[in-house]
C-alpha cells in the first residue's frame, strides 16, 4: 500500500465508527485560515477545540464571540502549560510555523501546520526531530493530495498507467491577485511570493502523484516588476500594501529529480497572462495526465485516448480541509497512516527552497 490511502468511499463520506474519541485541540494563530479549520473542525466528531492563541486581542475577542472558544492567550506557553491540549493546529504566519510548532510537540501535543511547512529545509528537519524526541504525530497542512482527481493519478500510477514519469508541469498563476490582508508580501515573515504561498499546492500534490521522488538540484528565477509599486489598474484584490512588498511577482523553476524526472513550476501574485490558471501536467513512458480537467493520456487498441473519469466526488476548498482534518485525528487517536507527514512538508520545502537559492545564485543548485 502506498501513501495514497484515501480513497473515493473516504473522500465521499465522513468517519463515524469510533467517534467517541476525543481530540482536545487548541489554535496558535486566529487569522483568517483558522476559520476554515474550525468549519472542518466542527464536522468531524473527534475534535473538541478547547483554546486559542494570537498576538491580536481582536481575534482573540472574535474567536469568543463567533465560536465559543473562551480560552483565549496572547503567549502560546501559557496555554500550552494551562490547557494541556492534546494537539495544536499551527495557522500563523510562515515564519512562525517552526518556533510554534517546535513548543507545542516539546509540551506534548501533536502538531497540524498550515503550509509550506516552514521558511526553510532547517526548520522543517528540526520540526520534525522534535516529534520524533517526543513521540508525537506532525503533519503538513497539504490538503490538495485528497482532491479526487488527485487520489485517481496516484491510483493510476500504483497500476503502472503512466510507466516512467518524465516531466510534470505546475502552474499557480493569477493574472492580478496579490493578497490585500495579511503580511504575504513580506518576505522576512513569509519566505517568498507565489512560489511559497499559492505554487506549494500545485507542487505538493503534484509530487504526491509522481511518487514523491527525491529532489536532487533546482534552477530558476524570480521577478518583481509590480507589486512594489501602486497601482489603479482595476482588480480583484485592490489596494495591497506595495510599501512593504518585498517577495516576487513571478517565479519559475525547474527541479530535477534522483529518478531522472523533471519538474517545471511556473507561478505569479500578477502576471500578463489571460486568466488564472491553477494545475499540473505530466508525462510517462506509458501515458500521462492532466489534473484540470482530470483526463488521463495513452494508447490503447492501437489508438490514442484521452479517458476521463466517469464520476469523482465533488470536493470544494473546505472539503478538502475535511478531509486532511480527518487524516490527522484518525492518525492521532487511531494510529492510521498520515497523509502528509513532516516528511513530506521537508519534500516540498526542499523544493521550494532549491528555486528561491537558484534564483538568487543565478544557476542551478544542488538540492540535499
Amino acid at each position: 500500500m502506498s501513501n495514497a490511502s484515501v480513497g473515493t468511499e473516504s473522500l465521499a463520506a465522513p468517519t463515524t465508527a469510533k467517534a467517541a474519541k476525543k481530540l482536545r485541540v487548541a489554535f496558535i494563530g486566529c487569522g483568517g485560515i483558522s476559520e476554515t479549520h474550525i468549519a472542518a473542525m466542527r464536522r468531524i466528531p473527534e475534535f473538541e477545540i478547547v483554546a486559542g492563541c494570537d498576538i491580536k486581542p481582536e481575534r482573540l475577542e472574535l474567536m469568543k464571540t463567533k465560536h465559543g472558544i473562551t480560552a483565549g492567550y496572547e503567549r502560546w506557553d501559557d496555554m500550552l502549560r494551562e490547557i494541556k491540549p492534546d494537539a495544536v493546529s499551527v495557522c500563523t504566519p510562515n515564519g512562525v510555523h517552526a518556533p510554534a510548532t517546535i513548543a507545542a510537540l516539546n509540551a506534548g501535543c501533536h502538531v497540524i501546520t498550515e503550509k509550506p511547512m516552514a521558511m526553510t529545509p532547517a526548520e522543517c528537519e528540526a520540526m520534525i526531530a522534535a516529534a520524533k524526541a517526543n513521540g508525537r504525530k506532525l503533519v503538513a497542512g497539504f490538503q490538495f493530495r485528497y482532491h479526487p482527481t488527485s487520489q485517481m493519478l496516484v491510483r493510476a500510477r500504483e497500476a503502472g498507467e503512466f510507466g516512467q514519469i518524465l516531466f510534470v508541469k505546475c502552474q499557480a498563476l493569477r493574472r492580478r491577485g496579490i493578497p490585500n490582508w495579511g503580511v504575504f508580501g513580506q518576505k522576512d515573515l513569509q519566505g517568498g511570493g507565489p512560489m511559497i504561498d499559492i505554487g506549494v499546492h500545485v507542487i505538493e500534490m503534484a509530487h504526491y502523484v509522481m511518487g514523491a521522488p527525491r529532489p536532487v538540484a533546482a534552477s530558476g528565477n524570480c521577478w518583481t516588476y509590480m507589486g512594489d509599486k501602486p497601482s489603479d489598474v482595476v482588480s480583484p484584490w485592490p489596494n495591497w500594501d506595495w510599501k512593504t512588498y518585498t517577495v516576487e511577482d513571478l517565479a519559475i523553476g525547474q527541479i530535477r529529480f534522483e529518478n531522472g524526472a523533471i519538474m517545471q513550476i511556473e507561478s505569479s501574485f500578477c502576471a500578463h497572462i489571460k486568466e488564472n490558471v491553477f494545475n499540473f501536467s505530466m508525462m510517462g513512458t506509458k501515458g500521462g495526465a492532466t489534473w484540470d480537467p482530470a483526463m488521463i493520456h495513452t494508447d490503447r487498441a492501437g489508438t490514442m485516448i484521452n479517458s476521463t473519469p466517469n464520476f469523482l466526488p465533488k470536493s470544494d476548498f473546505g472539503e478538502l480541509f475535511v478531509h486532511k482534518l480527518r487524516n490527522f485525528a484518525e492518525g492521532v487517536l487511531y494510529d492510521r497512516p498520515l497523509e502528509a507527514p513532516g516528511e513530506a512538508g521537508l519534500a516540498v520545502q526542499k523544493i521550494l527552497d532549491g528555486v528561491y537559492r537558484a534564483a538568487a545564485a543565478g544557476h542551478e543548485v544542488a538540492i540535499d
